[in-house]
């Protein structure tokens, strides 16, 4: 599916390290939105990177707790208190339709690739149970801004029959609302973070060896 334009407004397209998404990227529908058509919360937030989407891209293929590349948010609350990888890895960037991204180190199961398009947009869905729809779905969408700078657009849905460890829908939606602004934050500004740095450094970053 290719990624809709959206001509970000020149105020959100200046480097500003906020991740507060626009009202026009809130409103648009992004990769993975049908998987969800009537979600009980939405939730978007984006930044501004300074490279190309290309550059970005092996960074999202990456992530993962565990022996993939962490998830450059807080370490010690989503990858057992590894620090998430500095470096693309070659040996993780192979990723397909089923691919499982583990939530936490030590687990077999998490987030599975439900949709993506290289240096384009990649679609993670959580599933309770096999075989059914994703309960949520979490999308990362990357829209270039022009040839140096790329907004990374992410999005959280969950169904209508998802519920936060057992929660009324009242009080989880508050609290992942909260927890989920927290971690995301903390995630764009490492991915920004190591994008700009490695291309500052202009070393290419690549290892062949686990993150």
């Amino acid at each position: 599916m290719p990624t809709q334009s959206i001509g970000i407004p020149c105020a959100y397209a200046n480097g500003m390290r906020s991740v507060r998404a626009t009202p026009l990227e809130r409103a648009l529908d992004l990769p993975g939105d049908q998987l969800i058509p009537d979600p009980i919360g939405s939730l978007t937030h984006a930044i501004t990177i300074a490279c190309p989407r290309r550059e970005v891209w092996p960074w999202l293929a990456q992530m993962g707790a565990g022996d993939r590349a962490g998830w450059y948010s807080y370490d010690r609350l989503d990858n057992g208190g590894r620090r998430s990888a500095e470096r693309i890895t070659r040996d993780l960037q192979g990723i397909a339709i089923g691919s499982v991204f583990p939530a936490l180190p030590g687990t077999t199961d998490g987030f599975t690739v439900v949709q993506y398009q290289p240096e384009s947009s990649l679609v993670l869905g959580w599933t309770p149970v096999a075989n059914t729809a994703p309960a949520v779905t979490w999308a990362f969408v990357l829209e270039e801004l022009d040839e140096r700078r790329t907004r990374l657009i992410v999005r959280a849905r969950g169904a209508q029959g998802y519920r936060f460890h057992g929660l009324p829908p009242w009080i989880g939606v508050a609290l992942i609302r909260l927890g989920h602004f927290v971690m995301e934050r903390k995630q764009l500004l490492g991915i920004a973070a190591r994008a700009e740095l490695l291309r500052s450094t202009g070393d290419g970053g690549i290892r062949r060896d686990a993150a």
